[in-house]
């Protein structure tokens, strides 16, 4: 969190303010503040607006439902946020999955809303946040890279107005490519040049420097409006195509395919549906919660993943500390309160967030002047949304999606560690299948390659008058027998025997079958006439062993000093250097001669 600690605060003091950071800044708010917080609420309101209608076309709902899910979150960050720069709502990613498991269904979709905010609640309360580090980096850019692919493709089909496409990207695929004769070539056209003026606007904005205070006036203010165009680019063509559509429709002739009416006004306050109803009866809470299935899982996990990794970016990057338990009962309210406005679920949102950090924002205030924005468009601008062409709608999808592709990192994993491509292209073709079993699989290839490095952790020998065994990390049950097979196979096979030395100085902790099994190793080592001893022990290991009551037990503070011992007992003078991997910088230097 930012801002300073008060001296002197007391127990509960610290606790109701790790619960409710508002406490923490608004005591400290000051003028500056405001105005930033509210220059940056604005900005952030012209983005989250056209984008909330676009995403609710991802994930299959009419487009109302994507502002319903836009202003709760806002409300709720602003009082339980840790990070001053993150602003909730809905993401592509996040819509991606709801189509996915609501079925296009807005019973289903605010239910798996509410459904996700307790469980991340209830990780949030139980301090579950640690979970979290399970889902490796390779998995979450896989999944965010198919994403970035099966959203956009899935808005080909608004760009050349074609309708009837299939939900599943292979299908969709085929589709798409057979019957791209179909096109309405006003829906093509429009697309395409919402497509190049949103490219056109981004590279402006990142080509752009901030005017020097020495500059021209005429040249600031002009610097300023194009920077200021290229933050509000998605309202600024949503607005100009929704004029081009307005336009058609008063001269009576329509080339443009629209969103259609929006209902007017602000959403009814009522509890998400625990049932729903069908012409054949009534679809029970139980039932929905089992056509839902993995997305129980899936949504609330991504969602929190999503918004601790913004928050700890910009954290790291403006300088100050977010609380990931405290996140997740952010994430987990604003959930199940969103519930009750016909929210679908929301997370934190990357672009937006950008966007909130790039203007300068102060506090999570910001949060409140954007979803008040998002009120005052549902109670007044709904009756004008009807005109906003599909095809602009999927141009600004498009233009958001398409900068989570990561090309560049399959190159880096090559270069950095090639195993860990098999995780990430596992979740990358796989989620182009289905969403949940990419990210599932990718979860379990990575905790498969985790405990692998476990059951099989680096062992250096060097046999140099005495055999020097040296693990590369601690020992845990999966790696018992194979440290046992090689000490015993490699002290049997020495000609003549000699001495073995269990160098642990990388060894900081141990489990009882680990220790079981040195006892096994001694026992047998013993019936051979040929003396085990530790060294380099460190406090947890020896206390670990000591308690063991080992029959032999000998242990030194240094290999020198037991290798010192050991050869005054065997008297050997040979030295032959055997490595059991392909890596040697575990052992210390002076272990080679």
């Amino acid at each position: 969190m930012w801002g300073p600690r008060e001296p002197g605060q007391r127990w509960w003091q610290r606790a109701v303010l790790r619960r409710l950071p508002v406490l923490g800044w608004l005591p400290r708010y000051s003028l500056s503040c405001l105005r930033l917080d509210l220059i940056a609420g604005v900005t952030v309101g012209l983005t989250v607006v056209p984008q909330a209608l676009a995403y609710a076309e991802v994930a299959g709902l009419p487009v109302q439902y994507g502002l319903y899910s836009s202003f709760v979150g806002c409300f709720v960050y602003c009082l339980l946020g840790t990070a001053k720069d993150v602003t909730l709502g809905p993401t592509a990613i996040m819509s991606l999955l709801v189509s996915s498991y609501a079925f296009h269904d807005p019973a289903y979709a605010v239910l798996l809303a509410f459904l996700s905010g307790c469980i991340q609640l209830a990780m949030g309360l139980l301090h579950l946040g640690f979970l979290l580090d399970f889902v490796s980096c390779p998995v979450i850019k896989g999944f965010t890279s198919a994403a970035s692919i099966t959203i956009s493709f899935n808005q080909v089909k608004n760009i050349l107005g074609l309708q009837g496409i299939p939900r599943q990207f292979f299908l969709q695929v085929y589709e798409t490519l057979r019957r791209i004769g179909e096109t309405r070539v006003g829906d093509a056209v429009l697309g395409l040049s919402c497509l190049a003026a949103l490219a056109g606007l981004r590279a402006m904005k990142s080509r752009l420097h901030p005017a020097a205070s020495t500059e021209p006036l005429a040249t600031r203010a002009s610097i300023l409006l194009i920077q200021s165009c290229a933050t509000a680019r998605n309202a600024l063509v949503v607005l100009a195509a929704g004029l081009v559509a307005y336009s058609f429709q008063v001269s009576g002739s329509q080339p443009l395919t629209l969103t259609g009416s929006v209902p007017c006004g602000l959403p009814p306050f009522h509890p998400p549906p625990f049932s729903k109803a069908v012409p054949n009866g009534t679809v029970p809470f139980g039932r929905m919660v089992q056509d839902m299935g993995a997305g129980l899982a899936v949504v609330p996990l991504v969602g929190v993943l999503e918004t601790v990794a913004i928050a700890k970016a910009f954290a790291s990057q403006n300088d100050y500390r977010i609380d990931a338990n405290q996140e997740l009962l952010a994430m987990g309210t604003a959930n199940i309160l969103g519930s009750f406005f016909s929210s679908y679920p929301i997370t934190g949102s990357f672009g937006r967030t950008a966007v909130n950090a790039q203007t300068g924002v102060c506090t999570p205030m910001g949060g409140l002047v954007t979803g008040t924005l998002v009120l005052l468009s549902l109670a007044y601008l709904t009756s004008l949304f009807c005109y906003i062409p599909k095809a602009a709608l999927a141009a600004v999808i498009i233009s958001a999606v398409v900068p989570m592709f990561d090309a560049r990192i399959f190159r880096t994993l090559w270069r950095v560690k090639r195993l860990d491509l098999v995780p990430l292209c596992v979740t990358f073709l796989l989620c182009f299948w289905e969403v949940q079993y990419g990210i599932m699989a990718g979860v379990l290839v990575s905790g498969i390659l985790l405990l692998y490095s476990v059951a099989r952790p680096p062992i250096k020998v060097l046999e140099q008058g005495v055999l020097v065994v040296q693990p590369g990390s601690s020992l845990h049950f999966p790696a018992a027998d194979h440290l046992q097979d090689i000490i015993r196979d490699r002290a049997l096979a020495a000609s003549p025997p000699c001495s073995v030395i269990l160098d642990c100085h990388h060894v900081s902790s141990i489990d009882y079958t680990a220790v079981v099994g040195l006892a096994e190793v001694l026992q047998d080592l013993h019936k051979h006439g040929i003396s085990l001893v530790f060294c380099s022990l460190q406090d947890p290991v020896l206390r670990a062993l000591l308690a063991a009551d080992l029959e032999g037990f000998q242990h030194f503070l240094s290999w020198e000093e037991a290798a010192r011992c050991s050869e005054a007992e065997l008297g050997v003078s040979r030295t032959a250097y055997i490595d059991s991997t392909d890596e040697s910088s575990l052992l210390p230097a002076g272990l080679i001669q």
